[in-house]
């Protein structure tokens, strides 16, 4: 089993940038798929981005390709979400999932974090 803490969130203005790290515990980040989701208020839960266990391939929603990478440190066992030229419309809580196969853009994730609010003013 892995716990999973996110952090990194906060105020941002348009055009900026964040990253927000996702910190594992009781199991190494490179043994799963890791996933990032998004969900603003009063919407659903989205997929964003992910990294993938075996060969660290990534996939990104088609609003954040371009701007937004994930990447691991195996090192620090933690996931991170680099998010660049920030959008008002990229405003929600931002959470880190862990799956043990490949990546997928539904919720099919065994673990999740607790979230962490993004915000971004225009």
């Amino acid at each position: 089993q892995v716990q999973l803490v996110e952090s990194g969130g906060g105020l941002a203005q348009a055009g900026g940038s964040l990253r927000l790290s996702c910190a594992a515990s009781g199991r190494t980040v490179s043994g799963y798929t890791m996933g990032w989701f998004r969900q603003a208020p009063g919407k659903e839960r989205e997929f964003v981005g992910g990294i993938s266990r075996v060969t660290s391939s990534t996939d990104y929603t088609d609003s954040v390709k371009g701007r937004f990478a994930v990447s691991r440190d195996a090192a620090k066992n933690t996931v991170f979400l680099i998010m660049n030229s920030l959008k008002p419309e990229d405003t929600a809580v931002y959470y880190c999932a862990a799956r043990s196969g490949t990546i997928v853009r539904t919720e099919r994730y065994d673990y999740w974090g607790q979230g962490t609010q993004v915000t971004v003013s225009s």
